[in-house]
């Protein structure tokens, strides 16, 4: 775990340094401010996101490990935009592109649900009238 920390933090020092040194104080503090705030209303809205996941899955054009796929790029975008620094707004907007590119494809090949999550319809049902003949019998004796 020390092993990604330790770069991860150079990294995040190094590019808001000089993203700070670029665009200045009063900019880098717009930005941080802006971004937790992007993340936090993302983490807001995650209710409605999940409903709108669950109804896919329901329509089935979802399959449980990309819902999964979706939520967690979905909720790891938003806490990395929550956390001050470049590189974590990045890797944030990274992951929330590829929650939308998931959602994307997802609507444009739907998969065939394969898990109890189908449709229910007329169809195949076959209407049937079951006369019990011996209970008949048994009440006119």
């Amino acid at each position: 775990m020390i092993f990604v920390l330790i770069p991860y933090a150079l990294i995040e020092l190094y590019l808001s340094l000089g993203t700070g040194e670029k665009i200045g104080f009063f900019w880098s503090v717009i930005w941080i401010v802006g971004s937790f705030m992007l993340g936090l209303m993302l983490l807001q809205r995650s209710s409605q996101t999940m409903m709108g996941n669950m109804h896919s899955m329901r329509q089935g054009k979802l399959d449980i490990k990309r819902f999964q796929n979706v939520s967690m790029a979905y909720f790891i975008g938003a806490i990395l935009l929550m956390i001050p620094g470049v590189f974590s707004d990045f890797l944030g907007i990274f992951a929330l592109i590829y929650t939308g590119y998931l959602q994307f494809i997802v609507k444009i090949t739907p998969e065939q649900p394969t898990t109890h999550f189908t449709k229910q319809g007329d169809e195949h049902v076959i209407d049937v009238e079951i006369i019990d003949e011996h209970s008949r019998s048994d009440s006119s004796s």
